[in-house]
């Protein structure tokens, strides 16, 4: 199915309505996963040609993913990547986690940005960066787009790492499912329990009465439920 290629339409709005000069665009991945960190990717892309077939990185398969991811990283003017720990997750809850990994990627960058462009309709950035908030911004704007593909590409390949190398991550799958609930995960969960990557303060393990004891508590009820809708993403 064709998507309509990204555009540069968002970026010029911001630079003739603020007079940015740096436009960055930012994305996460991770966020609905059971494992794995939260990663955000802050691209600066000009307003040049990006290359072909560049879209939400949900959209592309996994072997273009990756190519493209490759040819991205060469052709963005700066990018840089952001992560918050499954324990930070717990410890701070997804939004603020979420913030913490986005403005670790933003100050990753060689030089500030003047206005962030965000994907969805929610600012987790907030003061005193300058944000617009876009829906379906990773299919719509080029900066943005090119974000979700590097930080996506990036995640998956921590994520195989973890199997590959980490003791106990094996039976989990995460080479195929990132951390997603996958019926391998889960059924790795039952049998196994949480690893040291899981967020031990999700709801998934109240329906795993053996590992129950194991789930953290987070201070703040608010914070536990102002993400409690990204805990059933399958977007892997």
């Amino acid at each position: 199915m064709p998507y309509e290629p990204p555009t540069h339409t968002v970026e010029r709005s911001l630079r003739a309505t603020t007079g940015a000069r740096i436009v960055a665009g930012v994305d996460e991945v991770g966020r609905g996963a059971w494992a794995g960190p939260v990663t955000v990717c802050a691209a600066v892309t000009g307003l040049r040609r990006p290359p072909t077939g560049l879209t939400d990185s949900k959209l592309i398969t996994p072997k273009r993913r990756t190519t493209l991811a490759a040819e991205l990283e060469q052709w963005v003017t700066a990018y840089a990547l952001g992560d918050a720990s499954p324990q930070e997750i717990d410890e701070l809850g997804m939004t603020a986690a979420l913030r913490l990994a986005a403005v670790r990627a933003l100050e990753g960058l060689p030089v500030r940005p003047d206005a962030v462009i965000l994907d969805g309709k929610h600012d987790y950035l907030g003061s005193p960066w300058q944000v617009r908030t876009v829906i379906k911004g990773d299919q719509s704007c080029v900066a943005v787009a090119a974000a979700s593909v590097i930080a996506k590409v990036r995640r998956d390949a921590v994520m195989a790492e973890l199997e590959a190398e980490s003791e106990g991550c094996a039976a989990f799958g995460f080479a195929a499912n990132a951390g997603y609930p996958s019926p391998v995960h889960k059924a790795a969960l039952e049998e196994l329990g949480p690893t040291p990557y899981h967020r031990l303060s999700w709801s998934y393990l109240d329906a795993l009465p053996q590992w129950r004891h194991l789930k953290k508590v987070r201070l703040s009820a608010e914070a536990a439920a102002l993400e409690s809708g990204g805990q059933l993403g399958f977007d892997f």
